[in-house]
């Protein structure tokens, strides 16, 4: 137990008979469960696992039947500790990059602070930008940026970081059934967290890298697919959080802001087909043009200032 509440520690892996035991031979001994879900691993994982089980009492095994991708693991292992009632479950990749020595810092605001969800951040280091991979460092800043729109939450950094801690009443309340199962699993996890109002804070944490993990990630697929995903979720949250289970006006700025955009976007056209054909821009095309322009951009920034302020207190 740490500070009176029971901890499972979930580890997706796949393909990772190297790393695997340093995750569970290095894990605090205030963790009361370790659960680890193989998602079909092809190489040894699964045997080095059951090794370790029979030397450590904590380790329970979950084996997928079919590759569900680590977003599924990880429900999985949500589902296993909502099940059990434990009060905490962090989330800690089975590659050995999540310092364990970060657990404590990940554990306080859940269990100290009443902070419902905590993540690592491993870009407050004004050093991250050395130690991470300079096309993973850019693309986890850019995803972090969008999902900041999408999410509601402002002030976290970081998306893509999985070295989590979510509390036992949010653990009941999100459906991990429809979690998001691949590597946009954080991204959906923050803005189902940010409908129902739970509060997340940010955790510095030393990014880890080097340490034998093999990244499965492809930075060009990834940051398209979960750029997609972000956009379906951001409008998701605005039926869900400001519509259906509230009101809030910042819903018709974001309506018309992108409705202006649109409208920009034609005006725009005609704007370069007339000046293809006639050689100059009529003054009321291009005023026009610079009016939904502009209007878009102020409905949209009021929409974010609104937005912002009715998630200030989710920290």
């Amino acid at each position: 137990m740490y500070k009176g509440h029971t901890i499972a520690v979930v580890v997706p892996c796949y393909n990772e008979e190297t790393q695997i035991g340093g995750v569970i031979e290095t894990m605090p001994d205030f963790v009361d469960r370790i659960i680890i879900i193989d998602d079909t691993s092809k190489d040894k994982t699964v045997e080095v696992i059951r090794k370790a089980m029979e030397t450590h009492e904590r380790v329970t095994l979950i084996e997928h039947e079919v590759n569900q991708g680590v977003g599924g693991a990880i429900a999985s292992g949500y589902k296993w500790a909502r099940d059990k009632d434990l009060d905490v479950a962090v989330v800690m990749a089975g590659d050995g990059q999540m310092d364990p020595n970060d657990l404590p810092a990940i554990l306080d605001p859940v269990v100290e602070d009443g902070v419902d969800y905590s993540k690592g951040n491993r870009l407050i280091s004004g050093e991250a930008y050395k130690k991470i991979p300079k096309v993973r460092y850019f693309g986890n800043a850019m995803l972090s940026m969008l999902t900041k729109i999408a999410s509601g939450y402002w002030h976290v950094a970081d998306s893509q970081t999985g070295y989590t801690a979510i509390g036992k009443k949010a653990l009941h309340t999100i459906d991990w059934d429809k979690m998001f199962k691949r590597y946009g699993q954080p991204n959906d996890v923050l803005v189902k967290l940010n409908v129902y109002n739970f509060r997340v804070r940010d955790v510095e944490i030393e990014p880890v890298y080097n340490v034998g993990e093999k990244s499965g990630i492809k930075i060009r697929k990834v940051i398209f697919s979960i750029g997609w995903l972000l956009l379906k979720l951001f409008f998701w949250r605005l039926k869900e959080k400001y519509v259906v289970r509230d009101f809030h006006p910042l819903v018709f700025f974001y309506f018309l802001g992108f409705t202006m955009f649109g409208l920009n976007l034609v005006f725009f056209v005609r704007l370069l087909v007339l000046w293809a054909m006639r050689g100059y821009v009529p003054e009321i095309t291009f005023l026009t043009w610079l009016f939904t322009g502009t209007t878009g951009m102020m409905c949209v920034f009021f929409a974010m200032l609104f937005d912002m302020e009715s998630n200030k207190d989710l920290k």
